[in-house]
């Protein structure tokens, strides 16, 4: 009986730690490249419109990011609206060239080398 408890209390703690890993982290940003970059410009704006007939509005950028290094490389990427102009960006990049993710960062956030690029 003893036993049977302890396998359950660990199934349990398992099945626990799954959900609580799930719903914290962030997939898109896991062994993802960084890069820096400023909206100059608004998005191309697409509409999609869905199966159920409701329409769907995304924006997409090409712009020129930077990274801790100071390399620079050409990204497209999408969002769900348009985003506010001279705002900087942390991009994630997976897979050469892959934008999986973003957050907005003030200037003072950004690596020296990716600061110059950016001025």
């Amino acid at each position: 009986m003893k036993k049977f408890l302890m396998v359950v209390g660990i199934l349990f703690l398992l099945g626990a730690a799954g959900v609580f890993a799930l719903t914290k982290i962030d997939f898109n940003r896991m062994n993802a490249d960084n890069y820096y970059l400023q909206i100059t410009e608004d998005g191309t704006q697409h509409e999609h419109k869905l199966d159920d007939g409701s329409v769907m509005t995304s924006y997409s950028y090409k712009l020129d990011a930077t990274n801790a290094d100071g390399e620079t490389k050409r990204l497209e990427f999408t969002a769900q609206k348009n985003l506010r102009q001279d705002a900087y960006l942390k991009v994630y990049v997976k897979d050469k060239d892959q934008v999986s993710s973003y957050d907005e960062v003030k200037f003072e956030e950004i690596p020296k080398k990716a600061q110059e690029k950016l001025k």
